[in-house]
């Protein structure tokens, strides 16, 4: 099952969304033209106008990757999914850049005449993100900009809380409504499953049901803490009994070292999340659109209840309150965002200790094109001839590199051959 379509007026007022085959009849008859490639846009040559519903475009924001949805309600369907995207983040890649960087910096400083530290003088603002944090934040932030220019967006929702850690820290706690009744230890499941890579750890098992096992069990002492919590298949649980897990594992030396390293591990994925919440609340705050939000087991405890898959996507549908009955095709087809980046701002090549050997050019455009452009090549002879579509990279002469959707390897291409299908925006589709 695929998204709508995004429609917009002659004027570029959003209108609600359409199904593909009614984009197809108003391109092919002449009443509409494609606005955007990604997501899938069309504009109206001549209706001015018309009723929409109320539109929630709803976030699952996470360390590597946010769920986005947007979703429609109808008298009749409910609320329902019409769109679906899942923006793969490059804090990573940040990360690894500034580490390189500072180290070729701390190289040459070692190299060279001494200099006295700077580092005492500087300070950072309040509310100040690492780069590799203020990233996820700002790309959130665009997109959400950017389909509330494309679909008539009413209303925001977002995962606030990804792990509540007090309910973490004692499952039994009582007096707020959503650790009541069926909420009941589902902040903990979900911490659980997040920590350990959602397999039994026992057996390495996929896509089973787990359960919570203790390491070192009760009747010997074990606690109920979550440095003590494990997830495993039931067999292996049931096999396991109330023996501690060095008996249990003593035939598997390696996988009891694993176990006994991770068990107090950190969770890194859940406290970039955990540090760049509230920068991203506040950023849809000002908006001027009412936020709702979300925490980790509400939102666990709706999709499991309607039966949906764990995907990003799925759990941005399933978040908050108005996630406990909404309408979404399991083999719905999310667009898939890689964050790419606009390229680097670094001028100087570097050798091996860090050390300029040379200048990069200037220039970021050339004959009109830029790398990462989405174009549609017509070679008109030789081993590539026919139509290809794909992305490239500028070189300062005649002769881009392009890389055909599907294709293996690149190869060359003359610029008067191509044509732009859409700009780069730094980011990549699937």
């Amino acid at each position: 099952m695929q998204n709508r379509v995004l429609v917009l007026d002659k004027n570029r007022q959003q209108l609600m969304p359409c199904h593909p085959a009614r984009a197809r009849e108003l391109l092919r008859e002449g009443k509409a033209a494609v606005f955007r490639r990604f997501p899938f846009t069309v504009i109206l040559k001549h209706r001015e106008g018309g009723e929409t519903q109320d539109t929630r475009l709803k976030l699952s924001p996470g360390s590597k990757v946010t769920g986005m949805v947007l979703v429609a309600v109808f008298a009749r369907r409910g609320h329902t999914v019409l769109w679906a995207g899942e923006l793969s983040h490059r804090g990573s890649a940040i990360r690894k850049a500034l580490e390189q960087r500072g180290g070729h910096r701390r190289f040459r400083r070692a190299k060279l005449r001494y200099r006295a530290p700077r580092f005492l003088n500087r300070t950072k603002p309040e509310g100040w993100l690492a780069p590799s944090l203020q990233h996820r934040v700002d790309t959130t932030d665009s997109w959400v900009a950017r389909l509330r220019r494309l679909a008539p967006v009413s209303a925001l929702s977002t995962m606030l809380h990804r792990f509540d850690m007090q309910a973490i820290e004692n499952p039994e706690i009582s007096g707020v409504e959503y650790q009541q009744g069926e909420l009941q230890g589902y902040e903990v499941r979900e911490y659980l499953l997040e920590k350990w890579g959602r397999t039994c750890v026992y057996c390495d098992a996929e896509n089973v049901p787990l359960t919570i096992d203790h390491i070192h069990p009760k009747s010997t002492g074990g606690s109920d803490r979550v440095s003590n919590l494990t997830i495993a298949c039931y067999p292996c649980n049931q096999r396991k009994s109330d023996q501690d897990v060095r008996a249990f594992l003593a035939h598997d030396p390696k996988r009891l070292a694993r176990v006994e390293a991770s068990r107090k591990a950190p969770l890194k994925d859940a406290a970039a999340v955990n540090s760049t919440r509230w920068a991203l609340y506040r950023k849809l705050e000002e908006t001027g659109l009412g936020v709702e939000v979300a925490n980790g087991g509400r939102t666990k405890w709706n999709r499991s209840r309607q039966g949906y898959p764990k995907a990003h996507w799925t759990d941005a549908a399933c978040a908050g309150e108005s996630g406990a009955e909404v309408r979404l095709h399991p083999e719905h087809r999310p667009l898939a965002i890689g964050a790419m980046g606009h390229g680097e701002r670094q001028r100087a090549r570097l050798n091996r200790y860090g050390f300029p050997v040379g200048h990069k050019a200037g220039a970021k455009s050339f004959l009109g094109f830029q790398t990462g452009d989405l174009v549609r090549a017509c070679v008109p002879r030789g081993k590539y001839a026919g139509t290809h579509a794909g992305r490239i990279a500028i070189r300062f002469r005649p002769s881009f590199s392009f890389k055909a959707k599907g294709a293996d390897k690149p190869f060359d291409v003359h610029p008067k051959h191509l044509t732009v299908l859409q700009r780069s925006d730094g980011y990549a589709y699937h």
